[in-house]
C-alpha cells in the first residue's frame, strides 16, 4: 500500500466514524483498524487527530460543495430553490446526521480547525452568487439560515419536509 493509498483509506475510515460517532469519540486506534493502515504509517501522514480531522473535513467540503455546485447547475428550478432540492435529497440519505461542519464545531467549540469556517464562509458566497441580481443584500444571510436550520431540524428529523418547508420560505423571500 502507498502513501496514497493509505490517505484514502485513512480518510474514508475517518469521515465514516467521525461522522456517525462524532470526533471527539473516535480514537486514532479506531480509525486505524477500521482502515487497515498500520499506527505508524498513520501517524506519519498524519502527526496528529488534529491534522486527520482537518483533511477529513476539507474533503468533505470539496465533495459536499462540489455535489450541491453540480446539482443546482443541473437543475430546470431556479438555483436558489435547488439548493433546497438537493438538501431533501442529502436529508433522505440513510446515514444522514446533520451538518459535519456543525458537528464538528459543536464537539470542538473553538478548537474546531478552520476549515468549518471556511465551508461556512463558501456556502454564504454560493448563495450570494445564486441570489437575483435585484435582491436585498439581507437575502444571502436569510437564505443561510434558512439552509443552516433546515439541516439542524432535519439532523434531529431526517428526511426532505425541513427542506421543502424551508424552500417555501426561501420562494415566498424571492417574490419580495
Amino acid at each position: 500500500m502507498d502513501d496514497e493509498e493509505a490517505r484514502t483509506r485513512l480518510l474514508d475510515a475517518a469521515e465514516e466514524l467521525f461522522y456517525r460517532h462524532g470526533i471527539q469519540a473516535v480514537g486514532m486506534d479506531r480509525i486505524r483498524t477500521a482502515s487497515g493502515v498500520p499506527l505508524k504509517r498513520l501517524y506519519r501522514l498524519y502527526p496528529a487527530k488534529e491534522s486527520l480531522v482537518t483533511a477529513y473535513l476539507e474533503r468533505r467540503d470539496r465533495r459536499w460543495t462540489a455535489s450541491l455546485r453540480e446539482s443546482v447547475a443541473a437543475s430546470a428550478e431556479p438555483p436558489v430553490l435547488a439548493v433546497f432540492d438537493w438538501l431533501a435529497q442529502w436529508f433522505s440519505e440513510p446515514d444522514f446526521r446533520g451538518c459535519a461542519f456543525l458537528n464538528a464545531y459543536g464537539e470542538l467549540g473553538a478548537a474546531a480547525p478552520e476549515v468549518v469556517r471556511v465551508h461556512k464562509a463558501g456556502l454564504h458566497a454560493f448563495l450570494a452568487e445564486l441570489a437575483p441580481d435585484a435582491a436585498p443584500p439581507a437575502l444571502t444571510d436569510q437564505l443561510l439560515i434558512l439552509v443552516e436550520g433546515a439541516t439542524t431540524v432535519a439532523a434531529l428529523s431526517p428526511g426532505p419536509e425541513p427542506a421543502r418547508r424551508a424552500r417555501e420560505v426561501a420562494q415566498a423571500l424571492l417574490r419580495q
